[in-house]
């Protein structure tokens, strides 16, 4: 007659062995430290026109249909997707982000991400930032930083406006994340990373 007993005792004596082998055998996963600490990589995986009204501008001249009159000018929304890298064996967070658009050589945008994120051990995750530039304040800046630049290239601001917003579609012109700055953190350690991309 079989003994139950004895197979139920062999068969929890042979689980909690392989149960033990098993832990003694997963390696201990690294704490965050400065000198384990490898620094994301980030990339500029590409520029999207997500939403486009034309290019227009009218001034407080001009009587509208409702509302008041006053200087306005075409807004551009572009969105610009980053792919984030955690080279490192445990979870990260990105704190902060922020960059500098540029269209040719111009300024016109300094958009910033708040929101914390979390990357996983060694994955990619991809961050999305819109960027609303307004023809009216990139005409004042135009007018105040760029007068110089647009003197040598034969322009007035109106024109390289113009110019900006309708070849925008097509990306006629290369678009700058310039003087990029992003904190990631992990455990006690901080790093401040840097980007510069053109798109196309």
């Amino acid at each position: 007659m079989i003994d139950t007993r004895k197979i139920r005792w062999g068969a929890m004596v042979l689980a909690a062995a392989m149960l033990l082998a098993g832990c003694a055998g997963m390696a201990a996963k690294p704490e965050p430290a400065a000198d384990n600490f490898q620094p994301p990589v980030i990339t500029l995986d590409h520029v999207e026109v997500a939403h486009y009204w034309g290019w227009w501008y009218y001034s407080k001249k001009i009587e509208p249909t409702k509302g008041k009159a006053g200087d306005y000018g075409a807004p551009l929304d572009l969105a610009f997707v980053f792919n984030l890298e955690n080279p490192n064996p445990y979870p990260i967070q990105l704190e902060s982000f922020s960059f500098t658009v540029g269209f040719d050589e111009f300024d016109v945008n300094s958009p910033s991400a708040i929101e914390a994120m979390w990357i996983p051990a060694g994955k990619v995750n991809q961050l999305r930032v819109h960027s609303i530039i307004d023809a009216r304040q990139s005409l004042l800046s135009l007018m105040v930083t760029g007068g110089f630049k647009l003197q040598e290239k034969g322009l007035s601001a109106f024109d390289q406006l113009e110019a900006w917003w309708t070849g925008a579609p097509e990306f006629a012109f290369p678009v700058h994340a310039k003087g990029g700055a992003a904190v990631f953190s992990a455990g006690e350690v901080s790093e401040v990373v840097s980007f510069d991309f053109v798109y196309p």
